[in-house]
C-alpha cells in the first residue's frame, strides 16, 4: 500500500469513497461506524503511552485488528474479509488469563483509578459505540458476522485490562449506590 496524496479534495462535497470505489455521505451509517472504529483505535493509541510489556503487546495487536475491521467495513458485503475467528479467540483467552489474577467484583466499577485504567475504560466506551453502530448497520446491510462479536469481546477485554491496570482490581473505583 502506498499513500502519496493526503489532500484530494474528494470529500469537500460531504461524500467519501469506500474501498470498492462507491461514494457515500459522510454521515451514512457505514461511515459513522468507520469513524467510531477510528475513534476507538485512537483512544488505544493514547492508552499505549501508559503501557509496557505484555499489556502494550495486547493493545498493539488490538489496534491492528481494528484496522482489519475497518478494512472489512469499508467494502460492502462479506467476501474477502480480514477479520477472522483468530482475533475473537485471542481476546477470549487473554480475558481469561488476565481475569484469573484479578480480585472478584463486589460492585460495578466506575471508570477511573490509574491513568491507564481510565484510558482502558474510555476505549471500552468507544468500542461499545462502534458495536452499537455495527448492530445498526447489520440490520440493513450484510456485514462480516464476526464484527459485532469481536467488538463485544474487545469491550470486555478493555474492561478486564482496565481492572488489571488498577492493581489487579484492588485499585478499582467502585460504585456506591446512593452516595
Amino acid at each position: 500500500m502506498r499513500i502519496d496524496r493526503i489532500v484530494t479534495r474528494g470529500g469537500d462535497g460531504g461524500k467519501t469513497s469506500l474501498g470498492d470505489g462507491s461514494r457515500l455521505s459522510k454521515h451514512a451509517p457505514r461511515i459513522e461506524l468507520l469513524g467510531a472504529i477510528d475513534e476507538a483505535n485512537a483512544s488505544l493509541g493514547i492508552l499505549m503511552l501508559y503501557l509496557e510489556g505484555e499489556s502494550r503487546q495486547i493493545v498493539a495487536s488490538v489496534q491492528n485488528d481494528l484496522f482489519d475491521l475497518g478494512a472489512d467495513m469499508c467494502k460492502p458485503g462479506t467476501d474477502g474479509k480480514r477479520l477472522t475467528d483468530a482475533a475473537l479467540l485471542r481476546y477470549e483467552s487473554t480475558i481469561a488469563a488476565l481475569n484469573k489474577d484479578i480480585a472478584p467484583l463486589t460492585s460495578f466499577v466506575l471508570p477511573g483509578g490509574s491513568v491507564a485504567a481510565a484510558h482502558c475504560h474510555m476505549a471500552r466506551t468507544l468500542v461499545r459505540r462502534a458495536e452499537r453502530l455495527a448492530c445498526a448497520l447489520a440490520e440493513n446491510e450484510e456485514i462480516n458476522p464476526l464484527a459485532i462479536r469481536t467488538l463485544n469481546r474487545l469491550s470486555d477485554l478493555m474492561f478486564v485490562l482496565g481492572r488489571a491496570m488498577n492493581d489487579q482490581g484492588r485499585g478499582d473505583v467502585l460504585w456506591v449506590p446512593g452516595q
